[in-house]
């Protein structure tokens, strides 16, 4: 090939791809609404025909949808295959422990990689959400520290800048963050020692402050095995709750107690 015959990419396939890598990095999170057309030509400093081409492109891939009135939003299909067959799991006590156990291994590798990796940026977001968590637990506000509880753990997703982790983390939100949700829930209710959370989000984020992966993958793990002994606990003593309560309600169903003998006998045998 004779460099004459070289040519620069179009400027169609370069903002596609732009997009693209937003999308894929979770910077552009499905459900998102982009800026109207005008308005984002000029912000990319592009031709309004060289963009819509390069959106163009971007629904092709499943990556955008549109509505009549030109508004484009970032596909909320995205994961969804992965998604919701997992959400009928997550419906009973064991899809909830199998998903702690998925999160262990994830969260591991993702607190490894982000002692390692994260920029400056990300370091201060994961403290921000740290703080944040911090706050919370302060002021007693159940509902308050499961969100920063959940953006923490996000932060250290994207912190990992493994693209992989964070997409199949991103498809999996709604689940992620219900089951941190219910495991703060449970904690809260059961009484069970907060500030234990606390230090083992502290470990997490200490280490990778650090930058020491080694550190961060052990106290990640360690933060989630003790999450799942003690759910599986707090589930353990609601069962034996449940069966005496069973138990103490049975005369419900039973007949009057001068009525419970029976007016015929089996044959004998």
């Amino acid at each position: 090939m004779s460099l004459s015959s070289i040519r620069p990419a179009k400027l169609a396939d370069a903002v596609a791809d732009h997009i693209q890598a937003l999308i894929l990095e979770g910077a552009l999170p499905p459900g998102e609404r982009l800026l109207p057309e005008r308005e984002l030509a000029l912000r990319l400093d592009v031709s309004r025909p060289s963009l819509r081409e390069g959106l163009e492109k971007l629904v092709e891939r499943g990556l955008l949808e549109t509505e009549a009135n030109g508004a484009c939003y970032i596909s909320n299909a995205i994961g969804k295959s992965l998604r919701d067959p997992l959400l009928l799991l997550f419906d009973n006590p064991q899809g909830r422990f199998d998903c702690m156990e998925f999160r262990a291994a994830i969260e591991a590798e993702a607190a490894r990689l982000a002692a390692d990796r994260a920029s400056q940026v990300d370091r201060d977001t994961i403290e921000q959400h740290f703080r944040a968590m911090e706050t919370a637990h302060e002021a007693g506000d159940v509902e308050a520290i499961a969100a920063a509880d959940g953006d923490f753990h996000f932060a250290v997703y994207a912190a990992s800048h493994n693209v992989m982790v964070l997409q199949v983390m991103r498809s999996l939100e709604t689940i992620l963050r219900s089951n941190v949700h219910l495991n703060r829930r449970n904690l809260f209710e059961h009484r069970r020692a907060p500030e234990a959370q606390l230090a083992e989000h502290r470990a997490v984020f200490e280490a990778i402050m650090a930058r020491d992966p080694e550190g961060a993958e052990h106290a990640a793990r360690q933060h989630m095995m003790s999450a799942m002994r003690t759910q599986r606990e707090i589930h353990e003593e609601e069962q034996r709750q449940l069966s005496a309560t069973r138990r103490l309600a049975r005369h419900e169903l039973l007949a009057p107690a001068k009525n419970r003998e029976r007016t015929s006998r089996p044959p004998a045998g």
